[in-house]
């Protein structure tokens, strides 16, 4: 059997990926936390959406949980997350 070699480069063009609009600003907006289930990340979200609300007028915090870390998010939670947030911040921490 003859060796097969992958490249693991990214062959994406670049200009070709769109990003999200920017919110001209956060007060007064949903703001979707998606917790991807990594070790202490709840202390990092509930610090985040702590200066969220506090420092940037966020009026709504909406939180979500991976099973685990190498989970797919499940459909219904990212059609939820985009019905009912303006913005959704994906977090993980160690």
């Amino acid at each position: 059997m003859a060796d097969l070699f992958l490249d693991p480069t990214d062959e994406a063009e670049r200009s070709l990926i769109g990003f999200a609009s920017r919110l001209d600003t956060l007060a007064g907006k949903t703001i979707g936390l998606l917790d991807i289930n990594k070790s202490k990340g709840v202390f990092f979200l509930d610090r985040l959406e702590e200066v969220l609300r506090e420092k940037y007028g966020v009026k709504e915090v909406l939180r979500r949980k991976k099973t685990s870390p190498g989970r797919l998010v499940p459909e219904a939670v990212k059609a939820e997350l985009r019905e009912k947030c303006d913005a959704v911040i994906e977090a993980l921490s160690d």
